[in-house]
């Protein structure tokens, strides 16, 4: 093939410009290979019919069935005033339900020629509703008729694979690429060692392809997903188990705390015992911090575990050992809070070169883009000297102008707020790669942190620090049970009369940048178009009705950094009954008297979010309460979800349910949601085993040979999964 290897060919090559057009333009398929390892979505048999009795509207579908019937009606219109319009509507059938299919204008010869009753044919084409019956208009179709036609050909065997189409491109034009370029699939080069592959009965990797494209049998189907779901595990694996390889050779300074230093001040003044998990945690922190390499560490909590505990005690240990230490947190107000309460449980610590600093006092600073010139050049001078051993900011960190004397620990915050590129930022600003902590609130089940995070040794808290309270949750029907959320604002005014305070989040802020259209998710099935409810006029309408004679403010992420400040100063300290506000507090606020905690239109917001919400409440020794309204019908996905969130406390099992909803996204690009997975076949959280079992074989592999040298199969795969983008992703880390 002149060179290019056949798997590397370009499509419009193969296929011409126009198929390979819109292939790349709209499946994003390139080469020969990324069109073989577009896989079909399921496969119809011959003798059993798709239902067209649940068919998704305004979806793009691909049914099988027969004619029913088939008229051709005349009509008048503005084009074709003298009744010379024509119409023709076909009937098709599957025994589950009927289906109308219109043709308009020019467009009725074929279809009226080829598709007699008793016609049997695929058709395919977008769901909509007329006259209140559901109907595809102008769908194209595909004949499944007579022996020696070339469409029942190109289907050989019984299973007819149904590919993830487009309105461009129907599902059989792509399984007729797919037969024009499956020769091709003997030349593959297989990924997978000999060793591992006959250890483990798997299809080599070509008889793979030519299986999931061309079953004859369900078993072709189930063999060729097993040995297909190995290679994404596996291939993944293997560039996660290189990067750690790296890193271990990396050269990073050691940092022990001293026996008597500032680590050990802090833990004398303690007023509780830090929980066993916590000692576990802060242990294998420690350990990591003392070698020579450096430390790759996620460390989950539960909302409320304690985390920012473990993190300052890291903190002081490396300070203790003559470096600094800065955090990363993703607002301001979460900066502002944390710097806040890591200066409280510091005390005189904290007062480093201070009249009543302690004797092993540092000093802790905060930088954020809105500090005052005067304040910000004090902070930039006090990290340049080494003055200040404890940084807390947002991304104004990373900018050129921050010099550290010897940056030696960054604790990022809610890594999944931050992109790679900033927290490779701040890495580059120690004189060697400083230790890295990387702290998550959100649960992430273990097969997920085994491939996201796979670079990352792991640390989970999953026990609560004593005096924390149970959070009770249920879901308010608003539509279905008004006098539901009339209840749930006395049991606010209940909880304020009780001394205590409470929050309303609502998805939206309400002023005029505020725009509809991007706030909240996309409108369900079935829900009525309206705009999430904003902070701005549910504050209003509050303070007006059910809340009157409270004392009610509101915040969110456009107000002021010194009015946000102030809010959350007045609310922590007990002189604003209700906060209104959108998710700025969704992530770090801590206020033990908080107990309520309202969420409008909870169904916009995920799974993972809501739980995060929801711990803002219940951080003192008072229970806390969490209502989640909602307008969704009982029996939509969105109840559903909600009836989840309400029914577990446990953040991990809500994290399955959350991934299972959401699907993986692109595990190795940097949007985590959405974009086309480079996780074809391979499901995170079903297969657990295979994930588990790659990752360990793929760190014998790269033990035993770092380079590949061995491996040129699986050296190639992994070039080609790792382009640019991903090679830098993985890099940065």
């Amino acid at each position: 093939m002149g060179g290019v290897p056949a798997l590397q060919e370009p499509l419009k090559k193969v296929l011409g410009p126009a198929t390979a057009k819109v292939m790349a333009e709209h499946l994003g398929l390139h080469t020969v290979g990324d069109l073989l390892h577009h896989y079909p979505r399921r496969y119809e048999e011959r003798g059993q019919l798709t239902h067209l009795a649940d068919l998704p509207m305004d979806e793009h579908v691909t049914v099988v069935a027969q004619v029913a019937d088939a008229r051709l009606h005349s009509f008048a219109s503005a084009k074709a005033p003298r009744g010379k319009g024509q119409r023709l509507e076909v009937t098709i059938t599957d025994g589950s339900g009927r289906l109308q299919l219109v043709f308009f204008g020019n467009g009725v010869h074929k279809p009226h020629k080829d598709l007699l009753p008793g016609t049997r044919a695929m058709f395919s084409g977008k769901v909509s509703l007329f006259n209140r019956r559901l109907q595809l208009a102008h769908p194209a179709y595909e004949l499944l008729r007579g022996d020696g036609d070339e469409a029942v050909e190109s289907w050989a065997g019984a299973l007819i694979p149904i590919y993830p189409a487009t309105a461009k491109l129907e599902s059989w034009k792509i399984g007729k690429a797919v037969q024009t370029v499956l020769p091709s699939a003997q030349e593959a080069l297989d990924p997978l060692p000999d060793s591992l592959r006959a250890g483990r009965g798997l299809l080599p990797l070509p008889e793979a392809l030519l299986k999931i494209h061309r079953p004859h049998t369900k078993a072709d189907i189930a063999d060729a997903r097993a040995r297909l779901k190995w290679d994404e595990a596996f291939v993944l694996q293997v560039a996660l188990a290189r990067r750690r390889h790296a890193e271990t050779h990396l050269p990073a300074v050691p940092r022990v705390a001293g026996p008597d230093g500032l680590l050990a001040a802090f833990d004398d003044r303690l007023p509780f015992t830090l929980t066993e998990g916590q000692q576990k945690v802060s242990h294998e922190i420690f350990t990591d911090l003392a070698t020579p390499h450096p430390m790759h560490r996620l460390l989950q909590g539960e909302v409320g575990s304690g985390k920012t505990m473990v993190a300052l005690r890291a903190m002081l240990a490396v300070v203790d050992a003559g470096g600094q230490a800065a955090m990363l947190a993703p607002t301001e107000v979460l900066a502002q809070q944390h710097h806040r309460s890591i200066t409280e449980m510091m005390g005189e610590l904290a007062e480093g070169g201070m009249l009543g600093g302690a004797e092993h006092a540092t000093k802790v600073v905060l930088l954020t883009g809105s500090m005052g010139t005067a304040a910000r050049r004090h902070a930039l001078l006090d990290l340049a000297t080494g003055e200040a051993g404890i940084v807390i900011g947002t991304h104004a960190l990373i900018e050129d102008k921050v010099q550290f004397h010897d940056l030696g620990l960054v604790v990022v915050d809610e890594q999944h707020r931050f992109g790679v590129e900033q927290r490779d930022a701040l890495r580059g600003k120690g004189k060697q790669p400083p230790h890295l902590l990387v702290m998550t609130a959100t649960p992430i089940p273990r097969t997920v942190a085994m491939t996201v995070f796979g670079d990352l040794e792991t640390s989970v808290l999953d026990q609560l620090p004593a005096g924390r309270s149970p959070i009770a949750t249920h879901v308010v029907p608003a539509a279905d049970k008004p006098h539901f959320l009339a209840r749930a604002w006395e049991r606010v005014r209940e909880e304020v009369e009780a001394g205590h305070q409470a929050y309303v989040v609502c998805p939206r802020i309400g002023d005029e940048e505020d725009d509809p259209k991007k706030a909240g998710k996309k409108p369900a099935e079935g829900e009525e178009k309206r705009p999430p409810l904003a902070v701005l006029d549910v504050a209003e309408q509050l303070g007006r009705g059910p809340l009157e004679g409270l004392k009610v403010e509101i915040l969110h992420g456009r107000m002021h950094p010194d009015d946000k400040d102030a809010v959350m100063r007045r609310f922590a300290a007990g002189e604003t009954d209700v906060l209104v506000a959108t998710t700025v507090i969704e992530v770090g606020v801590n206020v033990p008297n908080a107990t309520a905690m309202v969420i409008m239109d909870a169904d916009r917001f995920g799974v993972s979010q809501l739980h995060q919400l929801r711990g803002r409440v219940g951080r003192g020794s008072a229970p806390g309460l969490c209502l989640l309204v909602t307008e969704m019908p009982e029996a939509s996905p969105a109840r559903q979800r909600l009836n989840a969130v309400a029914s577990t406390l446990d953040g991990f099992e809500l994290s399955r349910i959350d991934l299972e909803q959401r699907r993986e996204g692109d595990v190795l690009g940097q949007a985590q949601s959405g974009a086309r997975s480079s996780l074809r076949v391979l499901a995170v959280i079903e297969d657990e085993e295979v994930i588990a079992e790659a990752r360990a074989e793929a760190a014998a592999v790269v033990a035993a040979d770092p380079e590949l040298e061995r491996l040129p199969g699986l050296r190639t795969t992994l070039d080609a999964l790792l382009d640019d983008e991903r090679e830098q992703y993985l890099e940065k880390g």
